[in-house]
């Protein structure tokens, strides 16, 4: 028989009782009892438990449990102050998440609509707290002033220019708007916000001064920088801004991981990658691809080969190196998209001539191999084709700890 904590902490909510120290006082008890009591090791016994339910006003069976869950299933009552803590929004299929906490920051809930990303990030990890729902539904105050970051990455989206600036209430209706309402109701110490490089010029650059504006109002020092996961461990060049907000007052210091002199390459990326599942392309674009070497692309074709497999896209003006393109061993593959296999997005393997397998595309997205998606064959990739790289996540998840630790330090010295 054990405590059911989960039940205790809902319950203490209910009746508005906030800390330990309190439920303590209702008990006539020390708070250190009380932390005994609650210790993952304690071995409940009747008249205690009896001494927690009255002070609750629930009976007996609503606080305990005959099952007893692995260790490591457990909640942790205590906080521990070298843990950091994260509320994940628009969580995918886990990039940003892992890459989190392979980073030493611990997650406290993952919010996502997509019901495969939800399944793949159960499947992974069945502890993880993932809310599969519209977040417009989903309330955060329960976590006001004790979660240490909100982190995601908001699909882009226009907003109506009625006036020249517009506020938090003019962006309602948006994804982001939902992510600048779960910074409102938690205010957590620093927030990360990742996008595509496209929103700098989406709408002229409006738009995110939009979204600068609103998260600024917010109480928040903002700070944007475009990251190049190939010089951040990533197999891939894939930029993505990433938007950092600190509160004010609160002294903290938010620095970016340093970038590496050279790219990951993708021989690097898919050394020793396991066989998987993947698409194939069609007879015309094998053969068409079966003409270019690696590193190349469409204008490595015969011309009339060329103007075939090109059609109009080939009096368009621009490089478009990206139709017909064969990465090569020794550079960073190109940005994974949805599809490995679409026309103009073409990411050809080096020696064969077929796209990447799942797990290729998984390893240029830096997922360990451990790491397995659920859904068709064309779900996974879209999954992965829209994550983070999880190790370009690592890195600044290392910085946002540091961050928070750092905060912790200082405010400690002033009390």
């Amino acid at each position: 028989m054990r405590l059911n904590i989960a039940h205790i902490r809902e319950r203490m909510e209910f009746l508005g009782i906030d800390t330990q120290t309190e439920l303590a006082k209702r008990m006539d008890i020390t708070k250190n009892q009380l932390s005994a009591l609650l210790a993952d090791s304690y071995c409940p016994v009747k008249s205690s438990v009896k001494n927690i339910a009255d002070a609750l006003m629930v009976p007996i069976e609503e606080i305990i449990s005959l099952d007893v869950l692995p260790i490591e299933k457990q909640v942790a009552i205590e906080p521990d102050q070298n843990q950091v803590t994260d509320i994940e929004l628009f969580a995918g299929a886990g990039g940003l998440a892992l890459g989190m906490e392979e980073g030493g920051i611990h997650t406290v809930e993952f919010v996502e609509f997509d019901r495969i990303c939800c399944d793949t990030l159960k499947k992974n990890r069945p502890d993880w707290n993932v809310i599969c729902e519209d977040i417009h539904k989903v309330d955060f105050t329960q976590f006001r002033g004790k979660v240490d970051i909100v982190s995601g990455g908001f699909p882009c989206q226009a907003f109506s220019y009625a006036g020249k600036k517009l506020g938090f209430d003019d962006t309602r209706g948006t994804l982001f708007h939902e992510f600048a309402r779960c910074v409102d109701e938690v205010q957590p110490p620093v927030f990360l916000a990742e996008n595509v490089r496209g929103l700098v010029s989406h709408d002229k650059g409006r738009t995110l001064e939009t979204i600068l504006s609103v998260l600024g109002n917010l109480g928040y020092d903002i700070q944007f920088k475009i990251l190049n996961a190939a010089y951040f461990g990533v197999g891939q060049k894939r930029e993505r801004i990433v938007i950092i907000g600190t509160k004010k007052g609160l002294g903290l210091n938010f620095t970016y991981p340093e970038p590496e002199k050279a790219m990951t390459t993708l021989r690097e990326a898919l050394h020793d990658c396991p066989v998987s599942e993947g698409t194939e392309y069609s007879e015309k674009k094998k053969n068409a691809l079966a003409l270019v070497p690696p590193g190349g692309c469409w204008i490595d074709l015969p011309d009339d080969v060329a103007r075939k497999y090109m059609g109009k896209s080939y009096f368009s003006g621009g490089g478009r190196r990206g139709m017909a393109r064969r990465i090569a061993w020794n550079e960073p593959c190109l940005t994974l998209t949805c599809s490995p296999s679409q026309l103009q997005t073409e990411r050809c393997h080096p020696d064969e001539t077929r796209p990447f397998t799942v797990r290729e595309y998984a390893r240029i997205q830096s997922f360990p191999d451990t790491w397995s998606f659920e859904g068709s064959v064309s779900d996974r990739y879209k999954q992965i084709g829209n994550a983070v790289p999880v190790e370009m996540a690592r890195r600044i998840a290392i910085q946002l700890k540091q961050t928070v630790l750092d905060g912790r330090k200082q405010n400690q010295k002033k009390d």
